[in-house]
């Protein structure tokens, strides 16, 4: 099989890289943590117009259709950029959630998204377990022509910018249960919600959504009552794959600064990269790079097949094993430095900070075993 880029792959894995490493950088990364939600407008409105915003959407809803590996082009240059804008959380995963899900009336807020001019965000994650989607104790009862809604969701990505939620609630069944579980969405700013906002480590933002009494409308409700599990399944692993890639653009850039760093810091009147010691902690992060592309290029194919049991071995396949390689990457990375790795002034230990709140980032990696795990044997 052939996994080379194809010409239009290719300009737009150029541009991505153009924008996120040289357009952004740093500087702007270190500006975009002082703003509220750390999101910076213009540069959202700069990805909604090179088509970004519009590439993991439908043609139908004014999207480009792309694949998930085009997704994760746009999604790793991000991540070697330390692009801090909800690419993933605020796009792909209620993005995935509107196509598979969402009436007419929902289908035409991915033309907004697509254009840059709505923020979402879902909230799935609950106090009893953490890392697993089934485990929704948030209850939704039917009440006129309509929900009620109470219960609660922990560090919902995104929350603090949107304009919409879409939550997990569960209308039959108890928690742990596949079965049972529907989506809706939900006004922010709706009596009976209130959000405890609050930035996240590396930077972005969330909030615990507490609803107390929330009502919502019939047409609020995304695909069927009781069978959003599966819809959520399915976005959270393209959600995972795209965090993937962004992790190993990290990854990828401490490589390249770490290599240079040791080409340049002397000791004992030599640059330390001549020490045959740490040129083999250099390779060994390089390999664990390259395994890890390995991995999220595999996982960017398999995500979309019909086949749920392939998706979400590949899926886990790749999360488990890139929870491992980042840490190790940014862990050596931030030792060859020595000190001046863990300064603010220097962008090593921010995407070290990343990199280790990408560690439990969509279930960590010992969730991603036990799902592995659990299901059958490929054929």
């Amino acid at each position: 099989m052939d996994f080379s880029l194809n010409s239009e792959q290719q300009l737009l894995q150029d541009s991505a890289n153009k924008f996120a490493v040289k357009g952004y950088g740093f500087d702007r990364y270190r500006t975009t943590l002082k703003l509220d939600g750390h999101l910076d407008p213009a540069a959202w409105a700069q990805m909604a117009e090179f088509g970004w915003l519009a590439l993991p959407l439908p043609e139908s809803a004014g999207g480009l259709g792309g694949s998930s590996t085009d997704v994760t082009l746009v999604a790793e240059a991000l991540g070697a950029g330390m692009v801090l804008e909800p690419y993933v959380s605020g796009l792909v995963l209620p993005g995935r959630l509107l196509t598979l899900a969402g009436n007419d009336r929902q289908q035409q807020r991915l033309e907004a998204l697509a254009a840059g001019n709505l923020q979402l965000a879902v909230g799935w994650a609950e106090p009893g377990d953490r890392q697993n989607p089934a485990h929704c104790a948030t209850r939704a009862v039917a009440k006129g022509s309509g929900y009620v809604i109470n219960g609660s969701k922990l560090c919902v990505l995104n929350a603090p910018n949107a304009q919409g939620l879409i939550i997990s609630a569960r209308t039959s069944g108890k928690p742990g249960d596949h079965g049972g579980i529907s989506l809706f969405e939900i006004d922010p700013a709706a009596p009976g919600v209130s959000l405890v906002r609050y930035p996240l480590m590396g930077g972005g933002s969330a909030a615990n959504v507490i609803m107390d009494g929330a009502s919502v409308s019939a047409d609020a409700l995304l695909g069927s009552i009781g069978e959003g599990f599966e819809l959520l399944d399915d976005a959270l692993d393209h959600a995972t794959v795209a965090a993937c890639a962004q992790a190993l653009g990290a990854m990828q850039a401490l490589v390249e600064r770490t290599a240079a760093y040791l080409r340049v810091r002397k000791q004992f009147g030599v640059p330390i990269g001549s020490f045959q010691v740490l040129q083999h902690r250099l390779v060994d992060m390089y390999v664990d790079v390259e395994q890890s592309r390995s991995m999220v290029l595999m996982a960017s194919v398999r995500v979309g097949s019909a086949n749920v049991a392939d998706r979400r071995r590949a899926v886990s396949a790749a999360k488990a094993y890139l929870g491992q390689t980042s840490k190790f990457v940014a862990q050596h990375a931030v030792q060859l430095h020595g000190g001046i790795g863990v300064t603010e002034e220097l962008d090593v230990g921010h995407y070290f900070r990343q990199l280790t709140a990408f560690g439990i980032l969509y279930g960590d990696r010992e969730r991603h075993l036990d799902r592995y795990a659990s299901l059958p044997r490929a054929a």
